[in-house]
């Protein structure tokens, strides 16, 4: 029995090995249309400890909802399951630091922001303030969709940031990393915060404070600081001067802490998250003033009435760049337990691979990066191949934004010297912005490969977990759950490589790290070959 389990592994092998011959010398590509998106052709520089690297976690236990038609809640903790979530976060912190506990993957996220920013090698100081930006659009203050009589929501099942995941960010700061609970700030200046979210942050952290439009209720009440912002196009000319609330122009750190939504302008994550930064709503509502003489943010999207195509100026470029907002973001997320199709957030399931499988699920997913255009960009590929209409579209006809979504991408990743040639200079300093990031799509829909992936450039790397395996644990290097094809072929394109050659693939070094891709990594991944893992 032993002797014939192993000569099954050597044919494996065998058979492996020759189809590595095979996949090197034959390698096709399919035409794409003109107007899909390039895979595989990065712009601008990548960021990040690892640069360029996009962390997605995955885990359908993360969510157990019935949707609309359930009378219970998608926040409700019996549909979203704080457990996984504490799992999610904590293996998707590690990895994007590339270390194995939460408390030295935190202290590596500091020390390279700090190294960045000029202020040498060091974690992160007692006394240093933190200030989380969450995306609560749905309780936006001019609509009153949360009532401000009663901050309930009128609509409870329109998404926001779930509450577990939030608490675990927090219970990260405070216990993992050491941050005083007072010198922690959360929340979306522009809104209010729901009593959902009160009720289920507040009697854990009483002394966070919690950023309100107009600071009912316990929540802190949001100010302007004299930091100006300035836009860098000629409409703002004449307009109201814009600030920064005190909270962020006080902040060491910012988070920007985003949701997976379509919008009318084709997505909105990370970037667009700063919409709600200053105060006042993008169409220049203020609190109980109305309407003022502000520059309305909205006529730099792309949606056919604004400013369809590529190209050109985009406010979300000088948003990421400022100094006391992008420039101060030490590390982006965006929560992706459910997704919502428009800026109203009505979440619905996904169907596209790997979440439908053959039916249809919540995306019940978390991304992180150190680069913001990078985790945009990512998010932008998995909204295209979900939503395509929406993402090229908007709420009007499919194709209607000229590709204008990515815009602001394309702007962000090429800022020293953008497409639209507009000198970017929120803060006025006269020294031109340097790229923000590195921009990029996949091969394909199925894989899911940039080109770091890949070996093919230095563009983003997107290490995908599952469940509670890690990719490399048994040769799943795409995050299916399963050892196939797919993964074969990236084994395939780091045949032989060693470190610091241009196709080299770390997670395909799958035996004892040795810093080459040999026969002992390929033993290993024989020997998982066609197997799947467990999925929590």
């Amino acid at each position: 029995m032993y002797r014939r389990s192993h000569i099954g592994k050597a044919a494996v092998c065998f058979a492996l090995a020759a189809a590595l011959v095979i996949a090197l010398v034959n390698t096709h590509e399919k035409p794409l249309a003109a107007d899909e998106p390039q895979p595989n052709e990065p712009i601008g520089v990548a960021r990040g400890i690892y640069p360029g690297r996009v962390v997605w976690m995955w885990d359908p236990n993360a969510t157990d909802w019935a949707g609309y038609s359930s009378p219970e809640h998608w926040y409700d903790n019996d549909h979203t399951d704080l457990a996984v979530v504490e799992n999610m976060l904590s293996r998707t912190i590690r990895q994007l630091a590339g270390k194995s506990t939460d408390a030295v993957a935190w202290d590596a996220i500091f020390r390279y922001f700090n190294e960045n920013r000029g202020k040498g090698n060091i974690g992160y100081l007692p006394g240093e303030k933190i200030a989380i930006k969450i995306n609560l659009t749905t309780c936006n203050e001019q609509w009153n969709s949360c009532d401000r009589e009663t901050y309930n929501k009128n609509n409870p099942d329109s998404i926001d940031n779930s509450p577990q995941m939030i608490l675990t960010l927090l219970r990260h700061l405070v216990e993992t990393v050491g941050v005083d609970p007072c010198d922690i700030s959360i929340g979306d200046p522009a809104c209010r915060v729901p009593n959902y979210l009160w009720d289920m942050l507040h009697p854990e952290f009483p002394n966070v404070r919690y950023l309100d439009n107009t600071g009912r209720f316990g929540r802190t009440r949001v100010e302007f600081s004299d930091v100006p912002f300035y836009w860098s196009t000629p409409d703002a000319h004449g307009k109201l001067q814009d600030y920064i609330p005190v909270s962020f122009a006080e902040a060491d750190y910012m988070i920007n802490f985003a949701i997976l939504k379509g919008h009318s302008s084709g997505i909105t994550v990370c970037a667009k998250n700063h919409y709600g930064s200053l105060i006042r709503c993008p169409n220049s509502y203020l609190r109980d003033v109305g309407i003022l003489n502000y520059y309305d943010m909205h006529l730099s999207l792309p949606n056919a009435e604004w400013t369809p195509g590529m190209g050109h100026y985009r406010a979300l470029v000088d948003l990421m760049g400022h100094p006391e907002l992008g420039s101060k973001t030490m590390l982006y997320l965006i929560d992706g337990l459910y997704a919502g199709y428009y800026a109203d957030s009505h979440p619905y399931k996904w169907k596209s691979s790997p979440f439908g499988d053959g039916g249809s699920d919540w995306p019940s997913s978390l991304f992180a990066s150190l680069d913001p255009v990078a985790i945009d960009s990512v998010a932008y590929d998995f909204l295209l191949e979900e939503w395509p209409d929406i993402v090229t579209g908007g709420t009007g006809k499919p194709g209607s934004l000229q590709g204008g979504a990515e815009d602001y991408l394309h702007e962000a990743a090429l800022a020293d010297n953008p497409p639209s040639g507009t000198f970017y200079n929120p803060d006025r300093d006269r020294v031109p912005m340097a790229s923000l990031g590195v921009h990029e799509h996949w091969n394909n829909p199925q894989e899911k490969q940039y080109s770091r992936n890949l070996g093919t450039g230095d563009g983003i790397e997107l290490i995908k977990l599952t469940g509670t395996r890690t990719e490399t644990e048994a040769g799943d290097l795409d995050g299916d759950g399963k050892i196939d094809l797919s993964d074969f072929a990236t084994f395939a394109s780091a045949w032989l490589t060693k470190q610091g050659d241009p196709h080299w693939n770390t997670h395909c070094d799958l035996s004892v790290p040795a810093g080459i891709v040999d026969m002992l990594d390929l033993a290993v991944f024989a020997e998982n070959w066609m197997t799947e893992g467990p999925i929590r």
